[in-house]
């Protein structure tokens, strides 16, 4: 025999029901089955809540205890033959005159008691069930219908009644021994005292009736019929790629269930482990998916070919309680006397963790009972609290717990390592541990508002095909942004192929609007960012960012806005990655800069910005790699501005220098407004930022700059700007000449040596390493303690958006 339980959404409604029909019809064919049913969808809750209306004297009740007799009725007119109606539509209204009756007993006395809360829901199960086997019996099934009320006994607690094993096994054995009918038809839930009193066994408790028949009959396999195919590697509804698990032990099983994984109420087990029963989770909606199987001595590839765990489960609304004091040390019975008075409460601790100098006790509780578990704490430790022997209990509220559970974990090194490292680069702060000795369940507590991206995170870690999903945030949509996507777009297959990462453009914004996308946005939907984007700032943005709390993470800054670096530290201590095109954050205060650093290394994240230099030239990244293995850079000398390279390479005396600048900004080489080139603080800024990765405390002002522009082409606007570079074309013309007359050329180089930097337009003799640069290429020269006679030289374009775009892509890939 097998013993079939189905719930709730499985018996929502006639099409469903029907569904159920036909599996029970298929597996009868083959076996004997008991058939354990719940109430409709909802109805307990409605049954409950007519009840407490009651109990308020609101009337209402009467139009909830209306509404649910239609809804039987319609089900009974929906699944049974017109001729055979009449005896059963007779029933269900009787059955709902008895449950008014009992609401307006209730309404009288403004009185609802746990006996009479399982009395009206124990009708929710007893309905359906009696409805459901009326419909196979009118399709010519041979059924019975069993009150399972009659037979499970249970003590008088009433709304979550302990069974009487004993009492309970020889009643159903009894009735197993004399039936012969093919299929047995009983409601789940409902039991009964010892003086006949209707009892119920907790919430999900359908689900422990199907399994208390099934060991009492010795059944081959419970088989829980559900809305899902088993149970998932992880709540799907959190994560997306979540799949089921193919087979699972019973102790495996029981962790996952006790921790949150709802397809299985955690007593489930209890019964049909005993007896060594194999339970299967199945899916009504689509019957022919394997489901789960849970058992004992399943058969399971080699310990190296399994997977460390099997799922992740989580629970929220939770919080911890701490009871610490000096007068905890060395004293027996603390925990026993902290236990024993949250038992008197009848208050579950669900996780628990002490310190190694017993100074302190940690408990993790439901939220609810929080404010009775502080009572009972205090009443509990009175006169230790006054004598000081211990502080009044710490609360903490606002939490989660998520459990990484798997037999296999026992035999692996480094799955802790392995969760706990996942966790920390996300920014995840973990605020309880506990891990049993049999290594089969790894529990933490963390803040509820982390739950999502934790068990992403970690589904991500142990189940997923090592494809790891990056979020990316990016501020810029010019040049350099509008690259950086058709890069990302068109290279992200060979990413997922070669680097097993998943890009996924999950907002951007310009100065005016932004638009955000879990799931990625397309490249038409970044198209119409003007017309259906957001309201944007800097602040917004990032807080927008910050609520997501998607896992790895990554701003990516194109811009050369001075507001989008003020949100550089808010995110980086959220643990998401910076990449910066922007120069701003790097070459500000030394303090500032060192304090990004700083941050991004104390919470686990990177702050990239090697385009700063050189655009996508390994400039920043040559300097770290040199100082990480020991080397000293004692002096730099480069040609590090694209654009005034660009230029000095064009200004022949054929044409002004003027429309030689025009022709520079026309084709993308300088800023909107140009001077900001060729005055020379972009290159004071980048010879900054070398000189403090080589290790050197410079500030902005320490750098001296020799400006070749005259004072006035400073002043007014861009047109401005352009009118005086015609005025002062003498003067230009006599810098060509001069070089020109002694067989040089003009470079604006920037050097660095002996702590002190300065940057300036030169004469460039044909034998320097930077004579033959032309176009838009930059040049950095590097003398080290190991390049001293025959200094370092990286050379290339050190300009353009599809070269600099290109280096802000592999920032990103060495980000994450």
């Amino acid at each position: 025999m097998k013993v079939l339980k189905f719930g709730g959404t499985s018996v929502a409604n006639a099409e469903n029901i029907v569904k159920v029909g036909h599996i029970i019809k298929e597996e009868s064919i083959k076996n004997p089955v008991t058939v354990i049913v719940s109430a409709l969808h909802g109805v307990t809750d409605q049954l409950i809540q007519a009840a407490e209306s009651a109990s308020r004297n609101d009337a209402n009740y009467l139009s909830i205890v209306k509404e649910l007799e239609e809804k039987h009725l319609k089900l009974v007119r929906e699944l049974i033959p017109v001729l055979e109606q009449s005896s059963l539509l007779s029933f269900v209204k009787k059955q709902f005159n008895t449950i008014e009756d009992l609401c307006n007993g209730i309404y009288a006395l403004e009185e609802f008691t746990g006996r009479i809360k399982d009395k009206i829901t124990s009708y929710g199960e007893f309905l359906s069930s009696n409805i459901i086997a009326a419909r196979l019996k009118s399709e010519g099934l041979d059924v019975i219908w069993m009150d399972a009320a009659g037979y499970v006994i249970t003590n008088s607690n009433f709304t979550n009644a302990k069974v009487d094993f004993e009492a309970t096994e020889k009643n159903l054995e009894d009735f197993f021994q004399k039936n012969q009918h093919r299929v047995v038809i009983a409601p789940g839930f409902v039991a009964s005292d010892k003086k006949g009193n209707p009892t119920t066994l907790g919430r999900g408790g359908s689900d422990y009736t199907a399994s208390i028949i099934a060991a009492a009959a010795d059944a081959e396999e419970l088989q829980i019929w559900t809305d899902v195919s088993g149970m998932m590697t992880a709540d799907p509804r959190l994560v997306s790629a979540a799949k089921p698990i193919p087979q699972i032990s019973y102790a495996e099983a029981m962790e996952l269930s006790h921790f949150g994984a709802k397809v299985l109420y955690p007593p489930t087990l209890q019964p049909v482990m005993a007896k060594k029963i194999s339970l299967r989770i199945k899916n009504t909606f689509d019957p022919e998916a394997a489901g789960t199987l849970v058992g004992n001595h399943l058969e399971k590839p080699d310990a190296e070919q399994q997977e460390f765990a099997v799922g992740i489960s989580n629970m929220s609304r939770i919080a911890l309680l701490t009871l610490e004091g000096s007068g905890m040390i060395g004293i027996p019975g603390i925990s026993a006397k902290l236990f024993q008075c949250l038992s008197n409460e009848s208050i579950n601790v669900i996780l628990i963790t002490q310190s190694s100098s017993e100074h302190s006790i940690t408990l993790a509780i439901s939220e609810k009972d929080t404010a009775n578990a502080q009572h009972a704490i205090h009443s509990s430790f009175e006169d230790d609290l006054r004598l000081g022997k211990v502080e009044p209990v710490i609360i903490e509220t606002g939490l989660a717990i998520v459990a990484l559970v798997g037999e296999n974990m026992k035999s692996r090194s480094g799955v802790s390592a392995k969760m706990f490292g996942c966790l920390g680069n996300n920014g995840i702060n973990i605020r309880a541990i506990a891990q049993g000795s049999s290594e089969k369940n790894i529990s933490i507590v963390i803040s509820e508002a982390d739950i999502k991206k934790a068990v992403n995170v970690l589904h991500e870690e142990f189940f997923e095909s090592a494809i790891k999903q990056v979020h990316l945030y990016l501020c810029g949509t010019g040049n350099v942004g509008k690259k950086l996507i058709g890069q990302i777009y068109a290279q992200n297959d060979y990413l997922k192929e070669n680097l097993l990462m998943n890009l996924r453009i999950a907002g951007v914004c310009n100065s005016r609007k932004m638009l955000f996308s879990e799931k990625g946005i397309s490249e038409h939907e970044l198209s119409q960012l003007h017309e259906n984007g957001q309201e944007a700032s800097a602040g917004t943005f990032a807080a927008e960012i910050v609520s997501r709390n998607l896992r790895n993470s990554v701003l990516v800054d194109v811009t050369a806005s001075s507001e989008v670096p003020e949100i550089y530290e808010e995110l980086l201590k959220k643990s998401v990655n910076i990449v910066a095109c922007n120069k701003i954050a790097a070459s500000s205060s030394l303090e500032h800069y060192r304090q990004l650093k700083l941050t991004a290394r104390n919470h686990s994240c990177r702050f990239f910005f090697e385009t700063n230099v050189g655009a996508g030239l390994p400039v920043i990244g040559t300097i770290n790699d040199l100082m990480r293995s020991g080397d000293k850079i004692l002096s730099i000398q480069a040609v590090l501005s694209g654009t005034l390279n660009f230029v000095f390479n064009h200004y022949d005396g054929t044409r002004t220098f003027s429309e030689t600048v025009a022709q520079a900004q026309a084709e993308g080489y300088t800023e909107p407004d140009p001077r900001l080139d060729l005055a020379g603080t972009d290159v004071a800024r980048k010879i900054l930022i070398l000189a403090r990765e080589a290790g050197y405390a410079l500030e902005f002002d320490d750098i001296e700059n020799e400006s070749f522009l005259p004072e006035e082409c400073m002043q007014g606007n861009v047109e401005d700007f352009y009118r005086t570079l015609s005025k002062y074309e003498s003067h230009f013309k006599t810098l060509l000449d001069n070089a020109k007359n002694s067989g040089n050329i003009l470079k604006y180089v920037a050097e660095f040596r002996d702590g002190k930097a300065k940057v300036g337009l030169h004469h460039i003799a044909p034998e320097s390493d930077l004579f033959h640069l032309y176009g838009k290429d930059n040049i950095v020269i590097f003398k080290t303690l190991r390049y001293s006679d025959q200094p370092l030289v990286i050379k290339g374009a050190g300009a353009g958006a599809e070269v600099t775009a290109s280096g802000v892509f592999a920032d990103i890939v060495r980000s994450v």
